[in-house]
Order: structure tokens, then sequence, then C-alpha cells
């Protein structure tokens, strides 16, 4: 079963300094059908004006993952991390026992524009934690990349729950194939440009959701970025 998540029927917020799309239910925005996806909790995509920000608050108990697509995004902790985080980069902070944090766009001119990803936990209670890496886009051209893992695995940053996450790039008649165990789940989000994965048509914001099937197929990109994530089921 492939479920599509059209981009347009996403929440939607617009703060003035932020604009914001939700893939979940998050804020104020509530939608009974689209809490979570396995432990995929959120994934909002934000554009943070020139000077503005997120001011330092607090998280537990939450795999936090930033992935920006235009600009820098200035990140600052309670556990003494300080970074600018750029396109080609992933961030991962495991608030756990609990974090504060801050994010802002510095630069005078130009729109951050990232996404911001929560997984939940395998176990709570860890100690918080911060990384972050960078992925060139030649490794990720025409291919599925593994950015992040229960294990580090190939360089990825470690998440802290039984899942995979990959990011590629696409064009022509580049394409890539994803296979999913028995069980598990897959989730397709298209960051930018467009491509077809397993016969949809998607365009930038648009995402699939996969329940007992056996593969991710990726071809006819233009301009496309994605991430596709391979997830366990909740108990």
């Amino acid at each position: 079963m492939i479920l599509p998540r059209p981009g347009r029927e996403r929440g939607h917020a617009q703060h003035g300094w932020l604009d914001s799309w939700h893939s979940f239910s998050f804020a104020d925005y509530r939608d009974p059908a689209h809490m979570h996806w396995g432990p995929l909790r959120v994934i909002n995509e934000d554009r943070v004006q020139p000077g503005q920000g997120f001011g330092t608050h607090s998280h537990r108990d939450m795999e936090i993952i930033s992935y920006v697509i235009e600009g820098s995004l200035a990140h600052k902790d309670s556990i003494g991390n300080g970074a600018a985080i750029v396109p080609g980069e992933l961030q991962r902070m495991s608030a756990g026992t609990g974090v504060s944090h801050s994010e802002f766009n510095h630069e005078a001119e130009r729109v951050t524009h990232f996404l911001q990803i929560w997984i939940l936990p395998k176990i709570q209670g860890l100690k918080p934690g911060y990384e972050q890496k960078a992925f060139p886009a030649a490794e990720k051209r025409g291919r599925l990349r593994l950015v992040g893992s229960p294990d580090g695995a190939q360089g990825s940053v470690t998440i802290h729950q039984d899942v995979r996450l990959y990011a590629g790039l696409f064009d022509g008649d580049e394409a890539a194939t994803l296979d999913l165990a028995p069980g598990r789940l897959g989730y397709v989000h298209l960051v930018r440009g467009s491509a077809t994965v397993n016969g949809h048509a998607l365009e930038a914001g648009d995402a699939l959701r996969y329940r007992e099937e056996a593969q991710v197929r990726i071809e006819g990109g233009k301009g496309a970025e994605l991430l596709v994530f391979d997830l366990p089921t909740l108990d």
C-alpha cells in the first residue's frame, strides 16, 4: 500500500518571520490522520527570514534532525555546541533527558530554507548528544546515500532508533531503488524538483507513505532532491 501525501494538503503556518509547512500534526495544526508514520513524528519545511530565528527553547526524548536546503542555520545549545549548518550537511541532536537550543538565520538578505525532522527515540532518558556531518553532492548523485542510521554505518550520523535515512539527487535517466524488508514502513519526501516515485508524479513538498511494500523506486527526476526513510512500525 502506497499512500500519497500531497504537499498542498499539509498544515501551514505563516508568522511573518517564519513560513512553515507541517507534514504531521504540529503546534496548532491537528490532523488525526497525520500524527506520525512509525517513529517519524515531524517534518516541518521552514523558511526563516533574514535576521530571524527560533529563540532558546527546550526539548526532551526526541531525535531532532536539521537538513538545510538553502542558506544557513546557526545552531547553539545547552550542551556546548555551536555551529552553522549549510546545504549538504545533516545535523542530529538527541534531546534525551533535556536540552535547550536556538536556531537563527544570521544572513543579512537571504532566507534560510530547511527541514526540521523529529524521530521518536527507541529508548527514553538518553544522554543528550549532537552530531553534524557533510555529504557531498557527488555521493548522492543518481543514488540513495545513507545519511542516518542506528549504527553510524557508512559514515552516516547516528540516530537512536531503528531508522535508516537516505538522501539522493536525480536528473534525467538517473534512477535508484531501495528494498524494504517485510514489516518495515517507508516514507519518501521530495525536497525540491520533481520525480516519479513508484509511478507517482511528485513535486516539491509531496510525500509517499509505504506499508507492506517491497521497494521504493525513483526515476524521471528533474532537479530532484529526495529523502527516503526506512522505518520500523511502532508496537
